[in-house]
């Protein structure tokens, strides 16, 4: 299966997270939505994303480390969309500069998210269903 996906992830307490080149960033406690793409398989992507081994290789790996997923969100598409739910995701939600974003233009694929009920509603909007 092709498509994008959102993991909603939440952190207890705000910390300091060392996020590879990105540097130490500082992130406030609450819920993070991370928009990214599998093109070349998506449940293979979300499976990995979800296992605590492996190694650090995107930035979210990093963010994993520390937070705990409350959410995994998918939608089927042939087109690559995660630039597109970014940019609409960031009329509305803070984005983390540069998260996830180094190949593309966006300003960010993380997004500090104030209500996950509100999000979830809004995903559901845009053709995304929970996953598993």
């Amino acid at each position: 299966m092709k498509g994008c996906y959102i993991l909603l992830t939440h952190l207890d307490n705000g910390a300091a997270i060392d996020i590879g080149r990105l540097g130490t960033l500082r992130f406030e406690r609450g819920y993070y939505a991370y928009v990214g793409s599998a093109m070349n398989g998506l449940e293979q992507r979300i499976s990995r994303h979800l296992r605590t081994e492996k190694r650090m290789w995107w930035h979210i790996d990093y963010l994993l480390q520390r937070t705990r997923i409350t959410g995994v969100y998918t939608k089927e598409s042939e087109d690559r969309e995660e630039c597109l739910i970014s940019e609409r995701l960031s009329r509305k939600y803070e984005a983390i500069a540069h998260f996830g974003s180094s190949d593309c233009r966006c300003k960010g694929h993380l997004f500090r998210i104030r209500e996950a009920d509100e999000l979830i509603a809004e995903l559901k909007m845009c053709g995304f269903e929970k996953y598993g």
